[in-house]
């Protein structure tokens, strides 16, 4: 899949990766509760991402399967973030991230651990 997943695609995309394989009726109707949307919007947004690649649609009933993993969007997402804002620098964003809340001594210690896994 190369094509960018836009927000609102992310959304149908959420609901797969919690839920697992899904109709689309059952994504709408989530959807519904979750954002407010109709059937329609729904629908064409499932359509959107199966001509992009990370659904794969059948039958019986519309039945959806996400092709790509979360963990494989949130690669691209946070790549383009840092290549976009952060002049392709990683530790500018790290050090971004870390500037903006006070963290817990537990959270601190969580990063020095994934800071230690990478050295």
């Amino acid at each position: 899949m190369d094509a960018k997943l836009f927000d609102s695609e992310l959304k149908v995309m959420d609901v797969l990766w919690r839920e697992g394989d899904s109709t689309a009726k059952h994504i709408s109707n989530v959807l519904k509760e979750e954002v407010g949307w109709n059937v329609n919007t729904t629908y064409t947004l499932i359509k959107r991402c199966i001509k992009k690649g990370a659904i794969e649609r059948s039958e019986p009933k519309f039945m959806c399967h996400a092709r790509i993993p979360k963990e494989e969007v949130q690669r691209a997402q946070t790549d383009e973030l840092i290549n976009k804002v952060y002049d392709g620098s990683a530790d500018k964003l790290f050090a971004a991230l870390l500037g903006r809340k006070k963290l817990s001594q537990e959270q601190i210690e969580h990063l020095k651990n994934i800071v230690g896994e990478l050295e």
